[in-house]
């Protein structure tokens, strides 16, 4: 980490948004193709033009307490936004032919035991972040396993970056390994252990985690709303609707709800702090429902591709007026990257007869994924007062860019491009919190 202690300035071309670019066209983000951004106490304190922004700052700070960090030629975006990301299964990436249930019980299940070691969440929590901000991400919404410890090895390696990260204690009674398994009481009660130490220490907050509907009991799911409710400004975090097996298996065990999304809305789990992943297939009453609360969905198109899942429309979200975001799904999803979980996303709604905006996707990856959290006063953006988390990227990380940037002569050809052909390679540095935690080795 290489800390910034002075009011500091970075010249580069900046685009952040301010609103949704379907919506709000032009009005709805900000570009400054020879910008600034002054960053002093780990907030942004002011971006524009190059010209603007140097002649204020010169102006309040002199010539003698000040740097400027030169990334001329490159493009600063606020930090990335991943809304969907299993950390204990960094180890399980790339593991071979199963559908969603089998690929659980076969591959998740079994590396998730290993968590009861904390030694080794630790190991694989600090691997994990340091592969998020090399990507560029730097918040995401963050499933831990059953085990107390692999939440505190989490949120320890999360303090120290200073990253703002959203994780929860799984929580998993049934139809899962005995070793996996904890009790309605035992989840209750080491899940609120976890709130009343980690949310809201520093940037550290905390989501109940109920894995989804098949494996927890009603008992279990009781509690989960006991404790989402009694801690309002926590968050809520499960799957939903990602299988079409896992949704029949669902309707078998809970035949007196009108739907999988119902389950959920019986015990008190919907709201403006729930994110529910995958929601490939969610009915028109579904969709009504998860409008009126203010819940929202997670895109995974990366682990729905690569396991075989389905294609979510997120035209039919959009027209049902339905909150949704972009999560990776790490390690169903086959990628830390959320430009290549872009790429994917671009994909799938071609496949369903739509098109997906770079400037859709760039928004859906930072300022939409901060509303999706209610985190857009804090995050997503370069407002005043905003947290100074933003990624550096790079449009001639390999040849191919390079080339290909020579063909863009507008803003929305230069971010397709690095959407389609972009990855980790791309990111040149990442900023948390004003401080550097990542820069490409440039050798």
């Amino acid at each position: 980490m290489t800390k910034s202690i002075k009011p500091t300035l970075y010249l580069a071309s900046l685009l952040h948004f301010l609103s949704d670019p379907d919506i709000d066209g032009e009005n709805a983000y900000q570009y400054f193709e020879n910008g600034a951004m002054l960053v002093e106490g780990g907030k942004v304190v002011e971006i524009g033009t190059a010209e603007a922004v140097l002649a204020n700052y010169h102006g309040q700070y002199g010539c003698a307490d000040h740097q400027i960090i030169d990334y001329q030629g490159h493009l600063i975006i606020p930090g990335m936004i991943d809304t969907h990301i299993h950390y204990p299964q960094v180890e399980v990436i790339a593991s071979y032919g199963e559908k969603l249930l089998d690929w659980l019980e076969n591959y998740t299940f079994p590396t998730e035991g290993n968590f009861a070691d904390k030694e080794h969440a630790a190991k694989i929590a600090n691997f994990f972040l340091d592969e998020l901000l090399r990507c560029g991400t730097t918040t995401a919404l963050v499933f831990g396993t059953v085990h107390p410890q692999s939440v505190d090895a989490f949120f320890e390696a999360s303090v120290k970056r200073n990253t703002r990260m959203i994780c929860g204690k799984v929580m998993m009674d049934r139809n899962a390994p005995e070793y996996l398994c904890d009790t309605p009481e035992s989840s209750y009660e080491d899940s609120k252990v976890l709130i009343e130490k980690w949310h809201n220490t520093g940037r550290q907050l905390y989501a109940v985690t109920p894995r989804f509907a098949i494996t927890s009991s009603k008992e279990q799911l009781v509690k989960a709303g006991e404790l989402y409710n009694q801690y309002p400004d926590v968050y809520m975090q499960t799957h939903i609707s990602e299988d079409r097996d896992e949704v029949a298996l669902v309707k078998e065990l809970f035949p007196e709800n009108t739907d999988y999304l119902d389950v959920y809305d019986q015990y008190g789990l919907l709201g403006k702090r729930s994110v529910f992943s995958h929601g490939i297939y969610l009915t028109s009453r579904e969709h009504k429902r998860l409008r009126e609360t203010g819940s929202s969905v997670s895109f995974c198109p990366t682990s729905n591709m690569f396991i075989g899942s389905g294609l979510l429309d997120i035209t039919t979200l959009e027209q049902e007026d339905v909150a949704y975001s972009v999560g990776t799904d790490v390690g169903g999803g086959t990628s830390f990257s959320m430009l290549k979980t872009l790429h994917e996303a671009y994909k799938v709604t071609r496949l369903k007869g739509n098109k997906l905006s770079p400037l859709k996707s760039v928004y859906l990856a930072t300022l939409g994924g901060a509303k999706t959290l209610q985190l857009e006063d804090k995050i997503g953006s370069f407002k005043q007062g905003n947290e100074a988390d933003f990624a550096v990227l790079d449009f001639n990380c390999t040849p191919l860019m390079s080339l290909k940037q020579g063909t863009c002569h507008t803003l929305e050809e230069k971010l397709f491009s690095m959407i389609i052909l972009g990855d980790d390679r791309a990111v040149k540095a990442t900023y948390v919190a004003g401080v550097c935690v990542h820069e490409r080795d440039n050798a």
